[in-house]
């Protein structure tokens, strides 16, 4: 139970390198993927935890391991997270940048098919806001964490 296989640096390095791999694959596949799971897209999270589980504890089940590998990973993701809290540009290179989705009405479609955003995904933003068309959108911005934020045009006072 307590008796690990193999020496603890090989599981800090395993839950390093495979941390490192999705954290790079994830950011790859878009901001989508992040703020607004389908149910496809948890299940493919869910099998990706599955398949690089015997990759980081190198099929040493013990509980000793199970430790290391926890508190690397936790470590790991903390000083991602001081990184990008710390460096504008480790932020933009590790989180992106927010992308406009509509500007005074107008959607963009290149942003739209480059951050594989649907038009149905877009509008149910847009109802979401309390708005019913695009034409009364001033903005709607894809945030960095997926989440799409809809700014409505003001109503001119008469």
């Amino acid at each position: 139970m307590w008796k690990i296989t193999q020496p603890w640096w090989e599981f800090v390095l395993r839950g390093l390198v495979v941390y490192g791999f999705l954290l790079i694959t994830l950011r790859l596949t878009g901001k989508r993927q992040v703020g607004q799971l389908a149910p496809f897209d948890l299940v493919l999270l869910l099998v990706l935890s599955n398949a690089v589980q015997n990759s980081m504890n190198a099929g040493d089940n013990t509980v000793a391991a199970g430790f290391i590998l926890v508190g690397t990973l936790l470590a790991a993701n903390g000083i991602m997270s001081w990184i990008t809290w710390r460096n504008k540009r480790a932020e933009i290179l590790l989180e992106g940048r927010p992308q406009i989705l509509v500007h005074n009405g107008a959607v963009d479609e290149g942003v739209l098919a480059s951050e594989r955003i649907t038009r149905h995904e877009l509008m149910a933003a847009v109802r979401q806001a309390g708005l019913s068309d695009l034409a009364d959108v001033r903005v709607a911005i894809l945030e960095t964490n997926g989440r799409i934020n809809v700014i409505a045009k003001s109503v001119e006072k008469a």
